[in-house]
């Protein structure tokens, strides 16, 4: 049998279901499947295997993958369809790196040349060939960038697989609606040749204007971060960053608490980001669920640093597809309507600077960089960005200890169909936003009177339980939502049904533009 396969893509088993050598071909009487069923089962091992085309890349690092499928391989009662599997997962695991072009992968099996001295017997042995195309190894690209309330311009330059182990130096600088200037540089490199594994390290400086608090705030630090994928799919990355911070350019109305917090801050943390994520469509979800948690650290112990809290954050939503009929798609079979619902939960604990224990010492309240802020087209719909909890004078002044929640319908406009990224909205969305609620007012404490440990318990158990407290900030409405693949717009007409007292609504139409709303 001098017979050879060549399948294309990174899928190899897959392809092996519809392809097969006319070499093994059966007798007539059988059916393809059964005759392709018999194939898969003939012992088989692999001989040799080669790459070409990885002409940037490290041996090493090929080495890492596909040494371990000749040696799983290798066992007498390996069969075809495990040989097939085994290298289909291989070059799955190569196009996660991220510097081969998907389309590019190609896999040719043939039989080897038996020597004439070596009897024979049923097993196969297969010469396996697998051809690559790298990705350039230099990338430029500008355009357009949307995050949550926010749109930008940027520039971006990548160099990818510089020193043949797939690392990637990513260089970019922005301007947006929001952030005058921001520029990084990033440096990623897998880990122990795993793709699922990488270790990044990132320098940055930006510089933010928050008119929702009448200033502007500059970064200028680097982080360092290790992520990884589990074999279900779930996301983690675990950072550490160190971030000097500067509070500046007030607005003429700015008020006592913002100018409280002018001047310089370092922020020393490790921050933790768990994402579950099996929506079938992260723009426009008709179905499954988002899990996410991001838990930070700052000041604690060895951190140092002038700030101290343990901040953490909870999201849940999920989306129901709704059938009716003459509302599903012959084609995708999804059908049109999907019902929503979301939750975001979060809770900043402030810590004594560089104590181990949250027992003993004194902590300073929170600053206004680190609290959270509530309200706006991404969030609580309805309000004005940072509309939500405390105010002073004009500026939102953030809090710590937030809940919102949210619900939506999403239908499909008429002539357009269920398989249309454009889609009539209909939402309720409610929130509210507590700062920590202690003896000493924030000028007391920024003048040394800081909190006890008993005081900050007292001031977080009140604040939470103010949050039951009366009715939420609610608001109501619908409008037109289009999910195009880098992010989703919406233009909705919100109408507040609840304010709190001090809070900013807004009726009438509201933009939205971001890849993570309520």
């Amino acid at each position: 049998m001098a017979a050879s396969l060549g399948f294309g893509g990174s899928n190899v088993a897959d392809k092996a279901n519809a392809t097969t050598s006319s070499s093994m071909a059966q007798p007539s009487y059988q059916g393809p499947a059964q005759m392709l069923d018999e194939h898969l089962l003939t012992p088989a091992s692999i001989s040799s295997l080669e790459v070409h085309g990885a002409t940037n890349t490290r041996r090493s690092l090929l080495d890492h993958i596909l040494k371990a499928v000749v040696e799983e391989n290798a066992h007498a009662g390996t069969t075809l369809g495990q040989v097939l599997d085994r290298v289909g997962v291989a070059t799955k695991k190569m196009a996660r790196f991220d510097i081969f072009k998907e389309e590019g992968f190609r896999v040719f099996l043939s039989e080897a040349p038996r020597p004439e001295s070596n009897p024979l017997t049923d097993r196969t042995d297969l010469d396996i060939s697998i051809r690559v195309k790298e990705k350039p190894r230099w990338a430029f690209s500008a355009g357009t960038d949307f995050g949550n309330a926010e749109g930008s311009a940027y520039t971006n330059a990548v160099a990818r697989n510089i020193f043949g182990g797939a690392e990637t130096l990513s260089v970019n600088a922005s301007t947006g609606t929001r952030t005058r200037s921001a520029y990084n540089a990033t440096f990623s490199t897998p880990v122990n040749g795993n793709p699922d594994l990488r270790l990044s390290v990132e320098a940055l400086r930006s510089a933010t204007q928050k008119p929702w608090a009448s200033h502007e705030e500059q970064l200028t630090g680097g982080n360092l971060r290790l992520a990884w994928l589990t074999d279900n799919s779930d996301s983690h990355a675990l950072s550490y960053s160190s971030v000097w911070r500067q509070l500046t350019g007030l607005a003429a109305t700015a008020s006592p608490t913002v100018r409280a917090d002018t001047g310089d801050s370092l922020k020393s943390s490790v921050t933790h980001t768990f994402t579950r994520d099996r929506r079938d469509n992260p723009m426009l979800p008709q179905s499954g669920y988002l899990l996410r948690t991001i838990s930070e650290l700052a000041g604690w112990g060895p951190l140092n640093g002038d700030v101290a809290f343990a901040k953490t954050e909870l999201e849940a939503s999920g989306a129901l597809s709704l059938s009716l009929p003459g509302l599903t798609s012959s084609s995708s079979k999804q059908p049109g309507i999907s019902i929503g619902g979301g939750l975001r939960l979060g809770l900043l604990y402030p810590l004594p600077i560089g104590s181990y224990s949250p027992l003993s010492g004194c902590a300073q309240p929170s600053r206004i960089s680190d609290r959270f802020q509530l309200g706006g087209p991404t969030d609580v719909r309805g309000f004005k960005l940072g509309g939500l909890g405390p105010h002073d004078g004009v500026d939102s002044v953030g809090g710590d200890v937030y809940a919102a929640g949210g619900v939506n319908a999403l239908i499909p406009l008429p002539r357009t169909g269920p398989d249309s990224p454009l889609r009539l909205q209909l939402f309720a969305n409610a929130g509210r936003l507590v700062a920590l609620n202690a003896k000493h007012s924030e000028e007391k404490a920024r003048e040394g009177l800081a909190m006890d440990s008993a005081t900050v318990f007292r001031g977080v158990k009140s604040a939470v339980g103010e949050l039951a407290n009366g009715l939420p900030s609610l608001a109501a409405g619908f409008g037109l939502v289009y999910a195009h693949p880098v992010a989703r717009f919406e233009l909705n007409f919100s109408l507040p049904l609840v304010l709190r007292r001090g809070e900013e609504g807004r009726k009438g139409l509201q933009v939205g533009v971001g890849i993570n709303f309520l």
